[in-house]
């Protein structure tokens, strides 16, 4: 088993507590080894780290607006990857009403993030009802389809080759953030049992990301009971009472939703501003050196961002360096409101990704330069 080299050491002009104390004029940067949970370095610099006049080349951060994305899809496998890599496949998907067909996903198990709209689900372990804000987790292999009044918009969060988890919650005890008994599960209802019906169904299988149709005389969903410990879930981001210090700005580690075989899922949910004077009560800067962190963003006032709306994600890719836009660092110690107001939805990967090729046609391509000031 191995153990990280660790020293701990004071060095020239420096405060003794991360996060809190700041030498005056000064910028805190953390550098830390996997991701905020091992050995950490943080430096106290005279500008802020993200102070770039110009910056160029594949490590540049990515905005996208999901908002604007293409037109609605009937399956889920037909919206276009926004992010892959070999392990977590990210895809937006705006749904066309009610499915025409069933989906399976042979690939891994799926997070669904409702961005907006509501409706009906139906999959092998029953019916649930499903609203914006809501995740749920469909364990790999699980036939399922949407019944929507309308059009509903979503963001699909494929484990590929590995199965979804909840973090192992520490020395706060396994029922914080959220009790596991805040998971509601499909129930076997009237309203599963009437959808079953004898007219020809499609499903659409999905495996190593191409899709295969198998055809049946009638509704596949046609259990009419079931028992045993695995099921599709799902929790609303309403229900998450996030950890909070009043004294320590906490890493986003610390908001951490789902896990997976190589990236982690963290819910940034409303809280109240930490209240000692001395601690930093925005973000602070940080190298992304072991994980990709991408960070979507579903309602409210994102308060470490300018010019960043609910609908849009933002990537910044492993090797850069960033914290807050310039006008949260006016706000650095004090905040002008008692707590945040914002739902985001954040992944981090340890492993690159590839940004798909439609998602370039709704990039914001200034977004680099946020950090200058400039917002445009």
């Amino acid at each position: 088993m191995k153990r990280q080299i660790s020293y701990p050491r004071v060095e020239g002009t420096a405060s003794r507590q991360a996060h809190c104390d700041l030498p005056p004029g000064t910028f805190e940067r953390e550098m830390s080894k996997e991701g905020f949970f091992g050995p950490a370095a943080f430096f106290h610099h005279r500008h802020p780290p993200t102070g770039w006049s110009d910056f160029e080349g594949p490590l540049r951060p990515r905005a996208f607006d999901l908002a604007r994305h293409a037109a609605a899809q009937a399956s889920p496998w037909s919206a276009a990857d926004i992010l892959h890599n070999a392990h977590c496949r990210l895809r937006y998907w705006r749904t066309a009403g009610t499915m025409p067909a069933l989906a399976r996903n042979a690939d891994g198990d799926e997070l669904l993030f409702v961005h907006r709209g509501e409706g009906e689900l139906f999959c092998d372990f029953g019916h649930l009802h499903f609203e914006a804000g809501d995740y749920i987790v469909l364990p790999r292999g699980t036939l399922w389809r949407l019944d929507c009044a309308g059009e509903a918009e979503l963001l699909l969060i494929e484990a590929t080759n590995a199965s979804y988890a909840l973090p192992d919650k520490g020395l706060v005890g396994s029922h914080a953030i959220f009790d596991p008994a805040m998971l509601d599960v499909p129930r076997i209802d009237e309203a599963f049992l009437a959808q079953q019906d004898e007219r020809p169904w499609q499903v659409h299988i999905k495996r190593r990301n191409e899709v295969s149709t198998a055809t049946f005389p009638f509704n596949p969903l046609d259990a009419i009971g079931w028992h045993g410990d695995l099921s599709a879930c799902r929790i609303n981001v309403r229900d998450l009472r996030p950890l909070m210090s009043h004294r320590y700005h906490l890493p986003p580690s610390a908001h951490t939703t789902f896990v997976a075989g190589r990236f982690v899922v963290c819910t940034f949910a409303p809280r109240p501003f930490e209240s000692d004077p001395g601690a930093l009560k925005v973000p602070f800067f940080h190298n992304n050196d072991d994980y990709e962190e991408v960070i979507f963003y579903h309602a409210g006032d994102f308060f470490s961002r300018d010019n960043i709306h609910p609908g849009m994600l933002t990537f910044h890719p492993s090797g850069f360096t960033h914290g807050p836009h310039p006008k949260a660092l006016g706000r650095m110690f004090q905040q002008t409101k008692p707590g945040t107001d914002e739902y985001a939805v954040m992944i981090d990967t340890r492993d690159a990704l590839d940004v798909g090729s439609e998602a370039e046609a709704v990039e914001w391509t200034g977004y680099v330069d946020s950090w200058k000031g400039a917002g445009k």
